[in-house]
């Protein structure tokens, strides 16, 4: 992976997918026995942000301090050079030259392409509209793999925006890599699954099944993923106000869950997960997910920067 992009999902092989979660477990190793190292030192890393973020930021700009590198940290870029009209690539190529590396994010589907066809720096896509989330659909399956041991065989369900949820686009394209029992979709149907990514995991030999109700399926769930209704993604309020508490987990919701389930969230949460069920010891989001976000980046930005 060596001074290579990170785009898209779609790039990954189960064999790269091995080789950055044994990185990522490293990398949790290297801080919880000694806080840091100064494998990057020298390193600098350009933090390009044009959509608000705190977790994703965070991580990024933790996992490069983590590893000896400096930053330059970007957020609100719009109200920049970018608001005199300045362009992606000229503000690419000119923190490029500053910096062995680009994390941006974007409000357009496609934005890292446009960046990384600017720049011979690598360019890891940190989210891209509606787009794809790869670095968040690599922390999710590490997640999981970190507790199973395994994908093949999982029930695994995928719970609320799915249209515009970027993180679950991700993911899925990563799942149709391994063979689980079933990967179920459940959403109104006004947020189902984009038609071409639904496509490409049965093309893959998935198993999907889509439906609108949840109850149907917590009993034989392994994981339980759930995000929030996108408000920002919406031209029409109405119809968000009739579906953003489609689908709410309550500690009546965790008594029908397997009780081996985990229960995940890339966050923020607008009130999908009540914070009575945070206590659960399925729920991993807070004490599991969320610290994987780092050392998985920490894995990646190691991976791309050294030999």
């Amino acid at each position: 992976m060596y001074k290579k992009d990170i785009l898209s999902a779609d790039q990954f092989t189960r064999e790269d997918i091995a080789a950055v979660v044994e990185k990522a477990k490293e990398m949790r190793d290297v801080v919880v026995k000694h806080g840091a190292t100064d494998i990057l030192k020298g390193k600098i890393m350009t933090a390009l942000f044009y959509e608000p973020s705190s977790r994703t930021f965070g991580s990024f700009i933790a996992a490069m301090q983590r590893l000896g590198g400096g930053i330059i940290p970007l957020q609100g870029v719009v109200y920049s050079s970018v608001a005199k009209g300045e362009s992606l690539p000229d503000t690419v190529r000119t923190f490029a030259s500053f910096s062995d590396v680009i994390v941006l994010r974007h409000p357009t589907v496609g934005a890292s392409h446009t960046a990384a066809d600017a720049t011979e720096k690598p360019v890891i896509n940190a989210g891209d509209g509606p787009g794809e989330h790869p670095t968040q659909a690599l922390l999710d399956l590490f997640t999981i793999i970190d507790r199973f041991g395994k994908i093949d065989g999982l029930t695994i369900t995928l719970v609320g925006d799915l249209k515009n949820g970027r993180t679950v686009h991700s993911l899925l394209t990563l799942l149709a890599l391994y063979k689980p029992k079933v990967v179920n979709l459940v959403s109104p149907s006004v947020l189902a699954m984009p038609p071409e990514r639904l496509q490409k995991a049965k093309q893959a030999g998935i198993h999907v099944a889509e439906m609108d109700k949840l109850d149907d399926v917590l009993a034989t769930t392994d994981v339980l993923y759930v995000t929030r209704v996108q408000k920002e993604r919406f031209t029409d309020l109405d119809v968000y106000e009739r579906v953003k508490h489609a689908y709410v987990i309550t500690p009546e919701t965790m008594k029908k869950l397997n009780k081996n389930a985990i229960l995940m969230h890339p966050f923020p949460r607008v009130g999908e997960i009540e914070t009575d069920v945070d206590s659960d010891p399925r729920a991993v989001y807070l004490t599991q997910q969320i610290p994987n976000g780092m050392y998985m980046r920490m894995a990646l930005l190691a991976l791309i920067l050294t030999r």
